[in-house]
């Protein structure tokens, strides 16, 4: 099923699930597989691999196994930066083949002493590329602190108003821990003339290490709510755990309350902290 019609008449709330490295078996995941199906999301994605790996074919598996095995429909990340033309028009043949109907057009993260192939630049293309070979729900990546290599905001709008206009059919925010910069971003979109439904991307900050990764990749703005949370639990993990839980919740309460179109989670693959957020939150969401 495409996702189209989804956000017309309730609030969406979806994860996002990661499969396991190319030398780990798939079982390796099915666990939190089944869990968090368990939770009956609007859409599961899946990325296109663990750690930046390229692991296409576990990606495709699971997402067919999301929709045949649990009934719960799939989005399937798909990379373009270092794949040639042809290469993707055979993977849009292998998802049709699976029924999987959405696919999230990302351009992918450069890896290192890797030589792109150099048929696409842009997530743009790879938007267009798909809606001009196939009858998918094109999903895009927006974000609300400005792409990490854009030269400013403005820019960056503008990219993204591109992107709208090859055919992205809504967009998924990257992580944020202020929703204000949520707000800010969703106000400027409207003025651009982008009038997807725009998911916003909600990442529990469990541990010290992984906001800190987050900070360096991404460059998101640590606000002075969440740094007095991380100063006062980052040395203990149960306490951080819990506590990154209840700002989520915290979060998307607030971005539910103000009319945001959908949240969608990043699990990390952990069921408990989904269970946990799922359990305080899902009265919100329109069934």
């Amino acid at each position: 099923m495409k996702l189209d019609n989804l956000f017309r008449d309730k609030t969406v709330f979806s994860f996002e699930i990661f499969p396991p490295k190319p030398t780990s078996p798939l079982s390796s995941v099915e666990s939190a597989i089944e869990s968090l199906s368990a939770l009956s999301p609007d859409f599961i994605s899946v990325t296109y691999g663990a750690g930046g790996s390229k692991n296409g074919g576990a990606t495709t598996k699971i997402a067919a196994d999301l929709k045949k095995k649990y009934n719960v429909e799939s989005v399937v990340h798909l990379t373009c930066l270092y794949h040639t033309k042809e290469e993707v028009r055979q993977l849009l043949e292998i998802y049709r083949e699976n029924g999987i109907d959405n696919i999230l057009a990302l351009r992918g993260d450069r890896i290192p002493d890797a030589e792109p192939c150099g048929e696409f630049s842009h997530a743009s293309e790879l938007v267009e590329f798909i809606k001009a070979n196939g009858d998918f729900h094109v999903v895009a990546a927006c974000y609300p602190e400005v792409h990490n290599e854009s030269s400013d905001s403005v820019a960056d709008m503008k990219n993204l108003k591109y992107k709208v206009d090859c055919g992205a059919d809504h967009l998924v925010s990257q992580l944020f821990l202020d929703n204000e910069y949520f707000y800010s971003f969703r106000e400027k979109a409207l003025i651009a003339g982008i009038d997807v439904p725009i998911e916003a991307g909600i990442m529990p900050v469990t541990n010290k290490k992984q906001i800190e990764r987050m900070v360096s990749m991404c460059g998101i703005h640590l606000p002075k709510k969440f740094a007095r949370v991380l100063d006062r639990f980052g040395d203990d993990p149960e306490a951080m755990r819990d506590a990154g839980i209840a700002y989520a919740v915290d979060q998307i309460v607030d971005l539910v309350s103000q009319g945001v179109d959908g949240i969608h989670l990043y699990t990390m693959n952990n069921p408990y902290v989904a269970e946990k957020i799922h359990s305080a939150v899902s009265s919100l969401f329109k069934r």
